[in-house]
């Protein structure tokens, strides 16, 4: 079996509040970027110890391939259900990894989805979403995968509507490591003055400087080329743009008949869609 693993982008960030548990209550809207995705395949596999053989290709993968989200996410419901055979998994990494985008989260949730109708577990969507938590605070909305307001969090999850289909969309991503624990370390909580799913349902044209992600400024003085990269969007006429999660990448939101043409290094990935 085959899958697509997709992005995603945060449509405004807002942190709340630090929990006693150490994790933080948020506010995002979540939406898919269907264009730029991974590839899953999982076929039976003769691994010898009835376990997991894991191999992947595209965009290097760091650490050690045996803690990523798809082999934690076989060995979760493997525990629960032993029954589950050996596998072969091979991933095609294409999202870039630590950029915002949930591109791990997305391969361990559509792990869990793939597994689940491969081999007939029956599980609910509900009861994937408890699983995909296990993985990470953004995975359950790979569940979904359409367009939510996320609090707690990110695991609570409201579809709400918002079509941004007939825009064009622009990911550029510097290749910056941005340490999310440095970054949720120069945030001060607070609740917004406008929550996003409020002001998503605006026109996109009326987000600038109401939209916003809490982590941008402490990031972009931190890094001045993530600075750089959403003023030179707005420069070829981003109707609204911002930096997703705790970045580093940046999008743009442009009018399906924009021109566009960017001076990056060679070495910035860049999507367009």
């Amino acid at each position: 079996m085959i899958s697509f693993p997709n992005a995603k982008i945060n449509l405004g960030l807002n942190i709340i509040r630090k929990r006693a548990d150490g994790y933080h209550d948020l506010e995002t809207v979540f939406y898919p970027v269907l264009g730029l995705r991974d590839a899953l395949e999982t076929v039976h596999g003769n691994t010898g110890d009835g376990a997991l053989s894991f191999t992947y290709s595209g965009l290097e993968i760091a650490g050690d391939t045996g803690h990523n989200l798809c082999s934690k996410a076989y060995h979760l419901l493997k525990k629960d259900f032993p029954e589950l055979p050996a596998l072969q998994m091979h991933l095609h990494k294409v999202i870039p990894m630590g950029a915002g985008l949930g591109g791990g989260s997305a391969d361990g949730a559509f792990t869990l989805r793939m597994l689940n109708q491969q081999f007939g577990l029956g599980l609910s969507e509900t009861a994937l979403i408890s699983y995909a938590l296990t993985l990470g605070s953004d995975c359950p909305f790979f569940i979904i995968n359409k367009a939510c307001y996320a609090t707690g969090r990110g695991e609570q999850l409201e579809n709400i509507t918002v079509d941004l289909s007939t825009y064009r969309f622009v990911l550029i991503n510097p290749g910056i490591h941005v340490p999310t624990g440095w970054a949720f370390s120069q945030i001060h909580p607070d609740t917004p003055l406008q929550h996003c799913k409020n002001i998503i349902q605006q026109p996109v044209e009326t987000w600038p400087g109401v939209l916003t992600n809490d982590f941008e400024k402490p990031v972009m003085q931190a890094f001045p080329d993530i600075q750089a990269i959403k003023e030179q969007l707005y420069q070829q006429g981003a109707l609204y743009a911002a930096m997703t999660g705790t970045g580093s990448t940046v999008y743009g939101i442009f009018s399906k008949n924009t021109s566009l043409s960017f001076d990056f290094p060679d070495h910035y990935y860049i999507y367009q869609g």
